[in-house]
């Protein structure tokens, strides 16, 4: 019996060193994590997975490298081209979300799973160009521990880049963290910053946020923007409203403040107002007729002031509410391609289970040795 165990433990051996060898080649190597948040991208996938390949492989051929898709629960057959493209190449993973989690969570979330030297941000649509990692790695290189793509030209409709422009520059201006204008998440971000967001525990994280606020300093490389290869974009106005008030309810105090200043502002003006009607109605009481006018005006100007920013108010009480919560960031349905991790990870728990069953200790219960005792044979 306990020849046969060994002779299945020998024939065992040969694969586990050739596995251990390709293991020890890969780590020499510093990786490259690309991942991509996708959501009815069936167009766009696979074309894009082969772009990557082929710069990683020609330009970047001395690094090891990984490209992480997280779909965001597609309804088209994103999911399928996927599972494909993760059968040919293991070097591509995916992971599939329960449902929809939104543009802000599942993109963190792809991150934290990424456990390269360097993470690569981008999105699925080909608006940032896949000819740009090179350069980060380059930059990267250098020293630079976050290296991000900031459009200087766009050519997306120029009504939606200048509305763009407008909101960036507004909440710079009300945040006391600076806020890249014209970043989209874009760009290389060291282990060392991905460690730190990892850490994070926030249910509606706000990536441009943490990386004006927590992040290392940046190096920033200028690119035009192109146009989306196929497809139609999925965000719409709420989403881009909803994404909008992640950033200012995270990073700004100065719309409630605002509130706060208007209120004695406009309680100053209206006693000066009421003042003013006063005196003109005890000098001229048969000629001054004030009228219900300005009383009409104020009241639904008033009105509107106070649901203003009582909706404001209302979106920091939401913000409150998700993270107080502490929900997870995405529940997932399935990963692929993630086996040789999943291996590791339960080899080392197998390694730390046997040290500690051969841990040896003395009568005050304290560890003297690692090694298990050998076993005496029968006295002679």
């Amino acid at each position: 019996m306990a020849e046969g165990t060994g002779n299945r433990a020998e024939r065992k051996g040969p694969d586990a060193k050739g596995k251990i060898k390709k293991e020890n080649d890969k780590k020499m190597k510093k990786k490259i994590s690309v991942v991509i948040p996708t959501y009815n991208e069936e167009a766009n996938v696979v074309p894009l997975a082969k772009a990557i390949v082929e710069v990683m492989e020609r330009d970047l051929g001395n690094y090891d490298y990984e490209i992480l898709f997280i779909d965001n629960h597609s309804k088209d057959n994103t999911q399928a081209l996927l599972r494909g493209l993760c059968g040919e190449n293991k070097r591509i993973k995916a992971i599939f979300n329960a449902r929809n989690f939104g543009q802000a969570r599942s993109p963190v979330y792809g991150m934290k799973q990424a456990y390269g030297d360097c993470v690569v941000r981008m999105c699925a649509d080909f608006q940032d160009p896949v000819e740009m990692i090179p350069i980060f790695v380059k930059e990267w290189e250098k020293g630079h521990k976050i290296v991000i793509g900031v459009k200087n030209a766009s050519q997306e409709k120029k009504r939606m880049y200048w509305l763009r422009g407008m909101y960036y520059k507004m909440i710079r201006k009300i945040t006391d963290i600076d806020h890249i204008e014209q970043f989209t998440g874009f760009g290389l971000y060291d282990k060392k910053f991905v460690d730190v967001v990892r850490d994070l525990h926030d249910s509606m994280p706000y990536l441009r946020g943490i990386i004006a606020e927590l992040g290392f300093d940046y190096k920033a490389v200028p690119y035009t923007q192109p146009k989306r290869r196929a497809g139609k974009s999925k965000n719409n106005f709420y989403s881009l409203y909803d994404y909008a008030m992640i950033g200012i309810t995270s990073y700004s105090k100065v719309v409630m403040r605002l509130a706060t200043f208007a209120g004695f502002i406009i309680g100053g003006l209206s006693f000066l107002a009421g003042l003013v009607y006063l005196v003109l109605k005890l000098m001229y009481w048969d000629r001054f007729s004030a009228g219900v006018a300005p009383m009409v005006i104020g009241v639904f100007f008033l009105g509107a002031l106070q649901l203003f920013f009582i909706g404001f108010l209302g979106e920091y009480v939401l913000s409150i509410n998700t993270r107080v919560l502490d929900r997870p960031l995405v529940v997932e349905e399935e990963r692929l391609n993630f086996e040789d991790e999943e291996d590791i990870e339960a080899d080392v728990q197998k390694l730390l289970e046997d040290m500690k069953a051969a841990r040896v200790y003395d009568r005050q219960g304290r560890a003297v040795s690692g090694v298990l005792p050998k076993e005496e044979g029968p006295e002679k």
